[in-house]
């Protein structure tokens, strides 16, 4: 597997773009890349600045045609196709959590770096038959945020942000995630509280 993925990586990085587009479908669909998508938006940004609004709308598409392949599987597939892949405890766990917080299940998940699993929420937005509409606008917030931060820092800053966002990462997406998680609990409060009321 290794080496198909160093092939695929080769590959990827003779067609520019189109290879970005292409290991960033792969990586939120069948296969993993940890960072690589992130990194290489980050220098393509940097070797074309006025692009980035433009690299970041195909990163984040392409990000989003992989998740929904996934989706769709388990959409589709249901139990059977998750719980060949997830342990039963986590699968229990992960509805629960769909039940609670809605998409707040995706969006966070969506914005932090590896180690973080998204895949599984992915999985798990399928099987508990989220909306389509819904899943994607969760995804469009989560991924465009993320990969849309990345690209602003590297063309603000450079080289630079590639070395900050190497060291700091987890801890600024982790406070990002957080923040988000806060004040979308804030709102299914604040909406619970109307409705009783």
């Amino acid at each position: 597997m290794q080496r198909l993925k160093e092939a695929i990586t080769l590959f990827a990085q003779s067609l520019g773009l189109p290879g970005l587009a292409l290991i960033t479908f792969l990586d939120s669909s069948f296969l993993t890349f940890p960072e690589l998508p992130d990194i290489w938006l980050m220098g393509l940004v940097i070797s074309n600045p006025s692009e980035w609004i433009w690299y970041t709308l195909v990163t984040t598409a392409s990000s989003i045609a992989g998740c929904y392949v996934l989706y769709e599987l388990a959409r589709r597939g249901g139990e059977t196709f998750l719980r060949k892949r997830l342990h039963e405890r986590h699968i229990e766990r992960g509805l629960a959590a769909f039940r609670k917080y809605g998409v707040l299940t995706v969006v966070v998940p969506s914005i932090l770096p590896p180690p973080m699993p998204f895949k599984p929420f992915v999985l798990l937005a399928g099987m508990a038959k989220v909306r389509p509409p819904v899943f994607l606008l969760s995804l469009v917030i989560g991924r465009g945020f993320r990969y849309g931060m990345e690209a602003l820092l590297a063309y603000r800053y450079g080289e630079a942000a590639i070395d900050y966002v190497n060291r700091n990462l987890a801890p600024i997406s982790i406070g990002l995630a957080v923040t988000v998680a806060v004040a979308g609990l804030a709102f299914i409060i604040w909406k619970r509280t109307r409705r009783d009321a």
